[in-house]
């Protein structure tokens, strides 16, 4: 069983919970998120693995999880990237946010989500327990979707979506 790191409000470590555990207590606990974009500046999308325990089969940012105890939030989004999506670039912090999402099966995500990006042109071969499907879509085409079907993007996604927007036009 894998462990989250718990956290204060400043993200200072606080403890550790078995993953599971933390997400049916709703206790706040380090993430990361990862949004990759191409040279055109359109954003690489996931769509979850139906198999996923809340969010199946949304779609979402390039990749996200969770450092585990002892390990630096950026290496672990290394490994997780190459993990869930078969591939490794260089990761640049863009900022941080706090989230609270409660799901209908009990479960709640309330996270201090460490927010990275990254450009890639290459190959991906996604992990199919993780990833469903994958596509690059532009700014505009995710701000359409969103706007017609928000059911089909996952909670943090839509919240961080408008962050990353304003980042990357003035950082990359």
């Amino acid at each position: 069983m894998s462990e989250v790191i718990l956290v204060n409000e400043q993200d200072v470590a606080i403890g550790t919970m078995e993953k599971m555990a933390a997400h049916r207590e709703g206790l706040l606990h380090r993430a990361f998120s990862i949004f990759i974009f191409n040279s055109a500046g359109e954003l690489l999308l996931q769509q979850r693995s139906g198999d996923k325990y809340h969010s199946a089969g949304l779609w979402t940012n390039t990749c996200c999880s969770h450092p585990a105890p002892g390990e630096e939030t950026a290496t672990a989004a290394h490994r997780r990237l190459a993990e869930e999506m078969g591939f490794d670039t260089e990761l640049t912090p863009a900022f941080s946010f706090t989230y609270k999402s409660v799901f209908e099966n009990g479960l709640t995500e309330h996270e201090f989500d460490h927010v990275f990006v990254g450009r890639y042109e290459g190959g991906i071969q996604p992990n199919e327990q993780e990833v469903q499907q994958y596509r690059y879509i532009s700014f505009d085409e995710i701000r359409e979707q969103i706007a017609q079907r928000p059911a089909l993007f996952t909670s943090w996604f839509i919240i961080a979506l408008p962050r990353i927007e304003a980042y990357m036009k003035t950082h990359f």
